[in-house]
This record gives C-alpha cells, structure tokens and sequence, in this order.
C-alpha cells in the first residue's frame, strides 16, 4: 500500500496492468504460427469436449432406462462432474496456447470486449462449432445404437416447463459463464492464473447441471 502512495495520499500508480485493446482487424496474425496453434486447440479442446460429455449423457439415459440403480453409475451428479472435470482439464492445457475459449460464447464476448480480433474471434468460433460436430460424430460413430435410441445425448424440459424457461436458464447459464471468465481475467486480481480453470468453468457447469430450472437429461 504504502509504494503505491505519494507524502500527500494519492495514488501515484496502479498496483496492476491493463493490457491494450486487441486491433479490430489484425492480417499478421494471420502470418503467425501461434496463431493456428490456437485454432487447432479450440478444436481438439471442444472435440473431446463433447465427445466425452455426450457420451457420459448417453450412458445415464441408458442406465435410468434398464431401471439400473442410480446410486451405481452414472447420475446426474455425475454428469456434472463430466462437463466440469473435462473443462477443467482442458482449460489447464489451453489456457497458454490459446486462452482457453471452448465456447463460442466465451469468444464473442471478448470480441465485443476488444480481448480478440475479428479473424481470430471468427476462426475460434468455426474451429469450436467444427469440433462440436467431429466429437459428437465421434460418439455416433462409436455408440450408434444407444446414440439413435437417446436422441444423441440431447437434454429436454421437465414436465410442467415451457420453451421460455428453458431458454431463460440457457441465457442466464451463459450469462454465469461469460461474466465469471471477464472476472477470472480481470487484470485487478492478483494472482489468477492458476485459478482461470477453476473459476471460469467448474463453477459455472456446477451451477449448470445443478438443474435450477428442473431440465432434465
């Protein structure tokens, strides 16, 4: 406190730094090497993404479905923990590569917020929309019948909600999400790096798949 204070009390400097917003359009990064490097992780990160939390969605439907006993395998706990264990690690291993997005939302954000350019903003978002498509083929691929029987994994509302509140908790879900990768990333905080991971998703997911609105896999 005190080196950040001049004899009569005010501030002489900030204890942090903000870094300058990212250029609109940046065409040399497209010359760059780190720059496909980037792209390729989003990809590969989303691809075992959704591969591997697909298949953990498929597996408890099939489990609920033989009236298997749910304190056995997979619950919804379980699920859960799949989407926040899996994020976590991939986070960890692209945070230094490529900021870690996995979410085109994540992306658009901090386009909006001058994090990223535009031609990276815009391949990210290609490369994990790419990725989604290739890890759920992937599932299909490998579990075609329990794929086909379950409807690919996908969630549904609960009995006794309608479309307007399963798309408010997809608005707030994302809100959560968003909001808590800006402030994980907040230059203010000291010593964030090693807790990016922890608090940009798991926390996020946990909430999630918590099911505040009820809506059921």
């Amino acid at each position: 406190m005190t080196k950040d204070m001049v004899e009569q009390g005010s501030f002489s400097s900030k204890d942090y730094h903000n870094p300058p917003p990212a250029a609109f359009i940046d065409a040399k990064e497209l010359t760059m090497r780190s720059f496909y490097r980037a792209v390729i992780a989003e990809f590969i990160a989303t691809l075992l993404f959704l591969y591997i939390t697909v298949s953990t969605i498929i597996g408890y439907k099939s489990q609920i479905n033989k009236g298997d006993d749910l304190c056995v395998g997979v619950s919804v706990l379980g699920i859960a923990c799949a989407f926040g264990g899996m994020i976590f690690v991939l986070v960890y291993c692209t945070t230094n590569i490529s900021g870690g997005h996995i979410n085109p939302a994540v992306t658009f954000g901090l386009l909006l917020a001058r994090k990223v350019s535009l031609p990276r903003a815009i391949m990210f978002m290609v490369a994990q929309c790419l990725g989604a498509i290739y890890g759920v083929a992937l599932v299909k691929a490998f579990y075609k019948t329990y794929y086909d029987t379950y409807g690919g994994g996908a969630n549904e509302l609960a009995h006794g909600y309608n479309t307007g509140i399963g798309l408010g908790a997809e608005i707030l879900g994302t809100f959560v999400l968003v909001y808590t990768v800006f402030a994980a990333i907040d230059p203010k905080r000291n010593a964030r790096d090693s807790h990016v991971p922890v608090c940009t998703r798991l926390l996020p997911h946990s909430v999630q798949f918590s099911n505040p609105f009820n809506i059921q896999f």
